[in-house]
């Protein structure tokens, strides 16, 4: 059987639900000869380890009080204390300690690094773990979204960091790419929408609905956050974009990026409250949102919020594309991407399918991590 110790960073909603797959694929992974040992569970203020990480693991019915008690995302896994399962370390300790059993593991076991968090703070703990000769496996996509000098330590070691979850959810998009470039295909540009709130969006107003009523619409269904704003600026698909781009190549910080936001500055966040924005701000942009989808129609076109890179280019927000294309036939929360290169010239290889969720998200995570086996002994 082999062993594979994990650590996981975030017990939000992906972290979660991670940790409910690994418990219920047990026998499957065991027809498959692999044990995912999880050693260790923390979010922003604790960590929940095993008293002896080399030779013990946290239990599943652990995992599974971990995730009953992060339900509430303001309750503390320090309420795990007397368990006696496990120690837990307090914010203090918590890097340092996360950082001992990389050390202690590296040299024997190995150890995969799992951050499921929405932290721009895990870099440095991700650094140093994969500098010890860990694995590092990513959903969070603010740590190769940081500064170059950053991101060029974290994929300095390739073969152990896995990111397949920051850009399309569980869809084989980083894969792909990686397949081609390998292979000496040059990718010349990449077109795809990346948001499966904003597909959402731009696919239902094209059917002549308000653009208000759609986002309310998106935030009942649980597609946006809890303000929309966070997923109507763009900067989610802004961050996906530079992973894409700086993954073909480019030296680009999210500043470079040209990113198109769906509401007005006087409408942002510190200006206007979401109460304020969904009470009354976001119905004001129906009318230009409206305009703006006749004219499309008017040229056979749609409209839909899309991310661009190609040759120094990257920019995100709202194109007119063809009705017929692969973009312009989206529906629903469904992510779509374009990818032309040398072989893909004409006829464009396209990825489609459910681009976000927690489960779809820690199902392409714990695809990420399985696939790291043959590093470890």
């Amino acid at each position: 059987m082999k062993n594979i110790p994990v650590v996981l960073m975030g017990c939000g909603g992906v972290g979660r639900q991670l940790l409910q797959h690994i418990v219920t694929c047990r026998s499957l992974h065991a027809n498959q000869g692999i044990r995912l040992r999880v050693v260790g569970v923390c979010d922003s203020k604790s960590l929940v380890a095993a008293p002896d990480v080399y030779s013990m693991e946290l239990s599943d019915n652990l995992l599974l009080e971990v995730c009953r008690v992060k339900l509430d995302s303001s309750s503390s896994l320090l309420t795990l204390n007397g368990s006696g399962e496990c120690q837990v370390y307090s914010n203090s300790e918590l890097t340092k300690k996360i950082i001992d059993i990389a050390a202690l593991l590296g040299k024997s076991t190995g150890l995969a690094l799992v951050d499921c968090s929405a932290s721009s703070e895990t870099i440095g703990v991700l650094n140093r773990v994969v500098d010890i000769g860990c694995c590092a496996v990513l959903a969070n996509k603010k740590p190769l979204t940081s500064k170059m000098e950053d991101y060029d330590k974290l994929v300095s070691h390739p073969r152990f960091i896995r990111h397949e979850s920051t850009v399309g959810a569980g869809l084989p998009v980083i894969a792909s790419l990686n397949r081609l470039l390998s292979s000496g295909d040059p990718v010349h540009r990449i077109i795809g929408s990346l948001s499966g709130t904003l597909g959402y969006v731009m696919s239902e107003v094209e059917d002549g609905k308000p653009f208000s009523q759609v986002v309310k619409s998106a935030k009942s269904l649980g597609y946006t956050e809890p303000d929309p704003r966070d997923d109507l600026s763009g900067m989610d698909v802004a961050r996906k974009a530079l992973i894409l781009a700086r993954l073909l190549g480019q030296r680009l910080n999210l500043d470079s990026i040209k990113i198109e936001s769906l509401y007005p500055e006087e409408m942002r966040p510190g200006v206007m409250s979401a109460e304020e924005f969904l009470g009354s701000g976001v119905s004001l942009l129906d009318k230009d949102i409206q305009e703006r989808v006749h004219k499309a129609s008017l040229n056979g076109n749609v409209l839909r919020y899309v991310c661009v890179i190609e040759g120094s280019r990257c920019e995100v927000g709202i194109q007119e594309l063809p009705k017929d294309s692969a973009l312009g036939r989206l529906k629903g929360s469904d992510n779509v991407l374009e990818i032309y290169s040398r072989c893909y010239f004409e006829q464009p290889l396209v990825i489609q399918g459910a681009g976000a969720g927690n489960d779809t998200t820690a199902t392409g995570v714990l695809a990420d991590i399985l696939d790291l086996q043959d590093l470890f002994p």
